[in-house]
């Protein structure tokens, strides 16, 4: 499956449950939406969160943002119900929580119409293990970090600089890539304090990540400066792009830019910046 080509700056999650929320989030300057009947939602909640949800979701309004329903467990008393809801519900894919392995994906798709994607939640130690053949999945578009719960199955620490994590975002970063996937970061969990996810929004995007879930709007306006290219960024790639076709004409192969070589490669990935701020641009 190819990648796809709209952004994913901002993955806001929304209980399913909660009609206020829903409502707010028509108004949010997301690129996607993660509407929960998981974790957002109490047990006894669970099964009026599903008409709760579909009614906003039928009513619609959510403009150009990708709706994303995260069900609950297929091993829950929820998880089938949730699928077999969803698959009636205007929803753009299904998340499926703790998937460990391609078997809990032939699961879900077993209950969901053949065209609706599915996306994974990335946070066990068997889904770090067999992340390159659950990105493989024919019905796989993309990842979702789940670092609170994964840190938790790890028995590690937090850290600013995020090290104990390192080896599970990078193995799940080339899975996706190597298939194409979207794939966004994990949640930042302070959400008042913009510094510190201003950094990790940072680290992220210079891993490689399309993007980062949040638990807060307040969260937003940083994480979508942090994913989307800066004005510097694409005055370069254009001026890449043109020296690399002056000097093609010419009959060279490489061309130089501010002291620095530009190859094909180097104009491959101008390309794609000036792709995502034309995405993000048409968003406004």
């Amino acid at each position: 499956m190819t990648q796809d080509s709209r952004p994913y700056r901002s993955v806001l999650y929304i209980p399913g449950s909660k009609e206020r929320a829903l409502e707010k989030a028509r108004t949010l300057p997301v690129d996607a939406i993660i509407f929960d009947l998981e974790d957002a939602v109490a047990f006894d909640e669970k099964e009026n969160a599903r008409a709760t949800l579909k009614a906003a979701l039928d009513q619609g309004g959510y403009g150009p943002r990708v709706r994303i329903v995260r069900i609950n467990g297929l091993d829950t008393n929820w998880g089938a119900d949730d699928a077999r809801a969803v698959a009636q519900m205007q929803a753009d894919a299904v998340l499926l929580p703790k998937v460990n392995s391609p078997a809990d994906v032939d699961a879900l798709a077993a209950l969901i119409p053949d065209d609706m994607p599915i996306w994974a939640m990335m946070e066990t130690p068997q889904g770090m293990l067999n992340a390159a053949a659950i990105a493989a999945h024919p019905r796989m578009a993309g990842f979702v970090m789940g670092t609170n719960d994964l840190a938790k199955e790890l028995q590690c620490r937090f850290r600013a600089d995020r090290l104990p994590l390192i080896a599970s975002l990078s193995i799940c970063l080339l899975a996706a890539r190597a298939e194409g996937l979207v794939i966004v970061d994990g949640v930042y969990n302070a959400f008042k304090d913009d510094e510190g996810l201003k950094a990790e929004c940072e680290q992220g995007r210079d891993m490689g990540f399309d993007g980062k879930t949040l638990i807060h709007p307040a969260q937003i306006a940083v994480c979508n400066r942090a994913f989307a290219p800066s004005d510097d960024e694409v005055a370069l790639a254009r001026r890449q792009i043109v020296a690399f076709e002056e000097t093609e004409a010419a009959g060279g192969g490489v061309a130089v830019v501010d002291g620095k070589i530009v190859e094909n490669l180097h104009v491959v990935t101008a390309k794609q910046i000036l792709a995502k701020a034309e995405a993000i641009a048409a968003l406004a």
